[in-house]
């Protein structure tokens, strides 16, 4: 049975949202794939590129599963703990810096009709602080609110019909998971901050719908001061789209953010350098047979967010500390590494925009930047092989949508990779620093190259990695991950307990 209350939620009529019909990429999409091992699904390369790149059902418990579940799989399954030991969270956190005061938007298609009441089971799981807003917790003074905006209001959860000739994209449960890991795991790296849930019923498919209702709700959470850092786990190559002046009419959001102290960040894609063309229909769209980028991600105002494998122990409670032996095989056939560059991690040179002042000067190795913006600007955990758990519910009868190989999905735990991952952590880590400063940096690009900029700095402040390359698509070339900025992990991950007080500093120039 599913157990759900009512919640915190907003409701803007459709005028608010007058624009129509556009290009975008689903950020999950339902596939029935053969199970490497059961309730394993992966999705398929040579189509959708989602930023879910894969998920596996490791659990039917509300009790998270082990590790060595995990290891059956061939996965090893991070916790908030393990993750915040990798990146050098907890210490902020102890500190009481743990965004408290700030707001998160997290922008998906849909929403969920499960999420207050799987927020709730996650936090128990964990221990985390309870949210006013999630299933069974009284609000107190103090306590961080999760809510949702749902703007042009919100579609039931059910299966598209049998006869259906769509996609499958417009099934709202085949994007609960993608919601379920957005909110769960931003709330686990900045637990003190609030959590906005922006939604809208329009799944963002490469070339068909959805982009301007998105853009039009981020412009509605910036002009009515929802928000200090705005989440965005969707994204479509940057060639998609029917002319360059189509993708740039959708940025005003962006733009408004920039003036109004509002970060920004974008998935940069799951597919390496290989991306798709436009897939109004459910055979899908060609390959792009040269390396492309993928937008929100490749906008100037925007802060993109690439992946990794992240080799550390996933039991870990302190310290980052390096496990080569468990799965996966990447981190097995690396010893000694902590992170490698996700094979795919978007990355590459934007066919769209120039290259930023704030990329003008890279830390001394890097991969050279030409006239065209690079990206990503940053990166996180992302291989579903060294993925996150999230706790998602669904129809107990069948009728979600979402598979796990040739059958359905069912409620419990899920190992999930994709930068739909380190984007949302990485805006938990943007709310800690929102807090630092008492307040919205705004486009934090140039803060983050200026400590690049610095070699000490630089080597205090982030972990560079230097392993691995997204060739995602041996018929599209990929790059290397180098010393430095390169188009797999930008200027790499953080030391959190560094880099965000430093960061502070950068973005007022110091």
């Amino acid at each position: 049975m599913i157990h759900t209350q009512p919640r915190a939620v907003a409701t803007i009529s459709a005028l608010a949202l007058a624009t129509l019909g556009a290009a975008t990429s689903g950020a999950l999409a339902p596939v029935s794939a053969a199970p490497a091992s059961p309730a394993r699904t992966t999705t398929s390369l040579s189509g959708l590129h989602p930023t879910v790149s894969d998920y596996v059902q490791v659990s039917a418990s509300t009790t998270p599963p082990t590790e060595a579940q995990c290891y059956s799989v061939g996965r090893r399954c991070f916790t908030p703990t393990s993750t915040r030991a990798a990146y050098n969270v907890q210490g902020l956190i102890d500190s009481h810096f743990d965004g408290r005061g700030m707001t998160i938007a997290i922008v998906d298609s849909h929403g969920s009709d499960t999420m207050a009441h799987d927020l709730h089971v996650y936090d128990q799981a964990f221990g985390l602080p309870a949210m006013c807003g999630e299933e069974s917790v009284s609000c107190a003074a103090g306590m961080p609110t999760f809510s949702e905006l749902q703007l042009q209001g919100s579609p039931a959860t059910k299966a598209p019909p049998s006869t259906s000739k769509g996609t499958g994209l417009q099934d709202k449960a085949a994007w609960a998971l993608e919601v379920a890991l957005d909110v769960e795991t931003a709330h686990s790296m900045a637990p003190g901050a609030n959590i906005l849930l922006v939604t809208t019923p329009n799944s963002e498919t490469l070339g068909v719908q959805g982009f301007p209702q998105m853009m039009a709700a981020e412009q509605y959470v910036v002009d009515h001061h929802l928000a200090n850092v705005i989440s965005q786990s969707f994204a479509s190559a940057e060639d998609a789209f029917g002319s360059s002046q189509s993708l740039l009419n959708l940025r005003h959001a962006f733009v408004s953010a920039a003036q109004s102290g509002v970060t920004v960040l974008g998935s940069s894609g799951d597919g390496g350098t290989a991306n798709t063309m436009k897939q109004p229909v459910k055979a899908g769209g060609a390959l792009i047979p040269y390396p492309t980028v993928e937008w929100p991600a490749s906008d100037p105002l925007v802060t993109g967010v690439g992946g990794t494998y992240l080799c550390t122990d996933a039991q870990a409670s302190a310290g980052r500390v390096v496990d080569s032996i468990h799965p996966p095989a990447k981190c097995q056939a690396n010893p000694g590494a902590a992170e490698v560059g996700w094979t795919f991690s978007g990355g590459g040179f934007s066919h769209v925009f120039d290259t930023p002042a704030y990329q003008s000067t890279l830390p001394t190795g890097s991969t050279p930047i030409g006239t065209k913006r690079g990206v990503p600007d940053i990166a996180l955990q992302a291989s579903a092989g060294t993925g996150a758990l999230v706790y998602l519910s669904l129809p107990p009868d069948g009728t979600a949508g979402l598979f796990c190989g040739s059958t359905p999905c069912s409620t419990g735990w899920y190992d999930i990779g994709g930068t739909s991952l380190s984007c949302p952590q990485w805006a938990g880590l943007v709310a800690i620093a929102d807090q630092i400063n008492g307040g919205g940096l705004g486009l934090i690009n140039p803060g983050l190259y200026r400590i690049g900029a610095n070699p000490a700095r630089y080597a205090a402040d982030f972990y560079d990695v230097t392993l691995g390359d997204n060739t995602a698509d041996p018929s599209v070339a990929g790059y290397p991950a180098t010393t430095g900025w390169d188009p797999v992990t930008g200027l790499g991950t953080p030391n959190a307990g560094v880099l965000l007080p430093d960061l502070v500093q950068a973005v007022h120039g110091n």
